[in-house]
């Protein structure tokens, strides 16, 4: 397994922001990509929001699957305030299951699976957790759920775990090969965590700098019939 780099790593977080000022856009008016509602009692409304040019990409991504299968949307957008929550509940999580550890131990324990708010790609709107489903919608099996953490799954939530079956790594391969040629990067703790144009994007990728910083919701832009995304 390569090196990992988890969203903690200070040369993240050094990664400068030049924010372009793409708005936000409701993958669900703008494309025909499958959208799961799993994360709505949570996230709200808000949680298919994605910037226009990490949209494009999926769309595109989308088309490089193989017949027969399709991208399975599940979560976008999460306001910084959610992302917070996230995090603190599982620090608290793992400080109660090594209480030895320092704080800031557990502050990057946390980072492997929950961004740190100041720098979460799903705050900026350029991140997404998303899996496949086949021609019928039906969503199929990639070696652990959407969201297992690493202590739950024994590291098989790791994009390149070898601890899952061979049918599921086929499918981690299919899904990582069409959302890379798209543009996207994986979050590599999280199989299903791809993001384009934020910190993380730009660290992997060599670009100079982000092109999406944190986002307010109210940046959404209103959309009309001719604003659908194409490939």
């Amino acid at each position: 397994m390569s090196e990992i780099i988890l969203m903690s790593d200070p040369r993240v977080a050094a990664v400068p922001v030049r924010e372009c000022g793409e708005r936000l856009i409701d993958v669900r008016e703008a494309t025909d990509l499958l959208v799961d509602s799993r994360q709505l009692p949570d996230s709200g409304p808000s949680f298919t929001l994605l910037r226009e040019g990490v949209v494009r990409r999926l769309v595109r991504a989308e088309a490089l699957l193989p017949h027969g299968l399709r991208l399975l949307f599940v979560e976008g957008y999460r306001a910084p305030a959610l992302q917070r929550r996230y995090f603190e509940e599982y620090a608290g999580q793992l400080r109660d299951l090594w209480p030895s550890r320092t704080a800031a131990e557990i502050h990057a324990a946390a980072a492997r699976y929950v961004s740190p708010p100041d720098i979460a790609p799903h705050s900026a709107g350029a991140a997404v957790d998303l899996t496949l489903a086949d021609a019928d919608g039906r969503e199929l099996d990639l070696g652990t759920r959407l969201d297992a953490d690493p202590e739950e799954s024994e590291g098989a939530c790791y994009t390149e775990a070898a601890n899952i079956g061979v049918e599921a790594r086929v499918r981690r391969e299919i899904l990582g090969t069409a959302l890379t040629g798209a543009g996207l990067v994986n979050y590599p703790t999280e199989w299903w965590h791809w993001s384009y144009g934020d910190r993380y994007w730009a660290l992997s990728s060599g670009a100079e700098s982000a092109l999406y910083g944190p986002s307010d919701e109210d940046a959404r832009g209103s959309r009309g019939p001719s604003d659908a995304v194409s490939g």
